[in-house]
C-alpha cells in the first residue's frame, strides 16, 4: 500500500502560507482549530479569525498566516485545504501544475518520477475514498 510520505512530507517552510489571502474555513476547520487551541470560539474568532459576513479566514501577519511561526502553529487544527496542499487534484491532470507545484514546495520528494507521483496520490485518494487527501 502506497504511503503518502513515499511522495511528500510537509516541511513547514511557510511558502503555502504565505500571501494577503488564507484559505475560507468550513464549520468542520473552525471546530477542529478552536479543539487544537484549546480556547473559546469567541476567543479564536477575535484573536485569529477574519470574518466577512458568512466568510472565516484566518487572519493575515506580516504577509503569512496569523499562525505561520517558523513552522505551523495550529498543524494539528490547520483547515483541510491546507491539509490538502500541495496534493491539489490539479496535479493529476496537468503536468504543468505538477512542475509548478513542485519547485515550490520542498515537501514533495524530489526523486520521484510524475508518474509515480500521480500513481501513488490516486492510491491514497482511493484508499481515502475522496477526492482531496
Amino acid at each position: 500500500m502506497a504511503d503518502l510520505k513515499d511522495i511528500f512530507e510537509c516541511t513547514q517552510c511557510g511558502y503555502c502560507c504565505q500571501g494577503e489571502t488564507t484559505v475560507s474555513l468550513d464549520e468542520n476547520d473552525q471546530k477542529r482549530m478552536v479543539e487544537a487551541l484549546a480556547i473559546s470560539e469567541a476567543e479564536v474568532r477575535e484573536k485569529y479569525w477574519r470574518v466577512t459576513g458568512s466568510v472565516v479566514q484566518m487572519k493575515i501577519v506580516d504577509g503569512h498566516c496569523i499562525f505561520y511561526d517558523e513552522g505551523c502553529t495550529v498543524h494539528q487544527g490547520r483547515p483541510w485545504r491546507c491539509a490538502q496542499w500541495p496534493l491539489h487534484p490539479s496535479i493529476l491532470s496537468d503536468r504543468d501544475n505538477f512542475e509548478t507545484i513542485r519547485a515550490s514546495c520542498p515537501g514533495i520528494k524530489r526523486e520521484v518520477s510524475y508518474e509515480d507521483f500521480c500513481r501513488i496520490l490516486k492510491e491514497i485518494m482511493a484508499a481515502q475514498g475522496t477526492v482531496h487527501c
